[in-house]
């Protein structure tokens, strides 16, 4: 029997999430508790001039040492070294490092030390959803087609650190083994379906925060301004936010494409827009290309998911 290829499946068998009869199109967001919100400005792109560091206590540097200094974006685990033709910064590189990271919406954003079944580690980024759910693509949780003998299937574990600003964790790290994703990408490993979720076994969300999401027409994520800010490995120090927008090229019926700059590091960052001054997810960032980058379109088959797995 052939499964819909937007199948949920877990790598916690035992667990089985019911959709609801109904939902509403869209998530919305929240801003977490205590520390410093960020307004966005009003053309749908993040205020990142000026940056006020919010007063927060942030780990010593000696409390811990960075383990993503020399790890791979976890994206090279399923499909190799990128060939030099893709690119993924096209023209001038105008990404923009975020310091303020304990600060929403920043501290949405999480830096991941992926550890697969056969004990190698990677790197990736994830958003919270929800209290205790993050968004990323499927090949942060289920790696495929490797080639390499022990390696492919769901990852081990992951080490999620929301807000990381290198060696600084203002929010600490969970490490979590609960994993989801769907069908037509653990069966087939089809890139229109790569996405997928991290479970974690606390509420640190509610503390972060999180992005809404919605399953938009084509007409307004055409109009739309896309952001993206997450982890990639091509920037010093290591374990650094980078931020960077424009506005969406093109769509199609599974997937959004964008002239944001992005880098290995980055599999797995939300694509999002802003809307009446909210934060809401439209894609999940999975891979770059000589002229636009990609990532998986949150359509409604993918929101009903991301409801499901953010109960």
């Amino acid at each position: 029997m052939t499964r819909d290829q937007h199948t949920g499946v877990s790598n916690q068998p035992e667990e089985q999430a019911a959709l609801a009869a109904e939902q509403a199109p869209f998530m919305d967001p929240s801003e977490g508790v205590g520390g410093q919100a960020v307004q966005p400005g009003a053309d749908g792109l993040e205020q990142v001039d000026d940056y006020q560091r919010p007063e927060y206590e942030r780990l010593a540097a000696e409390v811990w040492t960075a383990p993503t200094a020399d790890l791979r974006d976890i994206g090279e685990a399923s499909f190799g070294p990128l060939p030099p033709a893709a690119e993924t910064v096209h023209g001038v590189d105008d990404r923009v490092r975020i310091t303020n990271t304990a600060a929403y919406p920043w501290r949405v954003h999480a830096s991941l030390l992926i550890t697969a079944a056969d004990n190698s580690r990677w790197s990736g980024t994830a958003w919270f959803v929800g209290p205790h759910t993050l968004v990323t693509a499927g090949h942060v949780v289920h790696i495929k087609n490797s080639g390499v003998a022990g390696r492919d299937g769901w990852v081990k574990s992951i080490q999620v650190m929301p807000g990381r600003d290198g060696t600084a964790l203002p929010y600490g790290s969970v490490t979590s083994t609960n994993f989801r994703s769907v069908t037509g990408w653990t069966d087939s490993g089809d890139e229109n379906y790569d996405y997928g979720a991290i479970i974690i076994p606390t509420e640190l969300g509610s503390t972060t925060g999180w992005f809404g999401f919605g399953a938009w027409p084509d007409a307004d994520l055409l109009k739309s301004t896309g952001n993206i800010s997450g982890y990639p490995g091509d920037r010093t120090p290591s374990g650094t936010q980078w931020y960077d927008a424009r506005g969406i090229s093109s769509v199609n019926a599974l997937k959004v494409y964008y002239d944001i700059d992005t880098a290995g590091g980055q599999s797995g960052s939300a694509v999002y827009r802003v809307v009446n001054g909210a934060r809401y997810g439209i894609a999940v960032h999975a891979y770059g290309g000589a002229t636009v980058n990609s990532g998986t379109r949150i359509t409604r088959p993918v929101y009903d998911n991301l409801v499901a797995w953010k109960a």
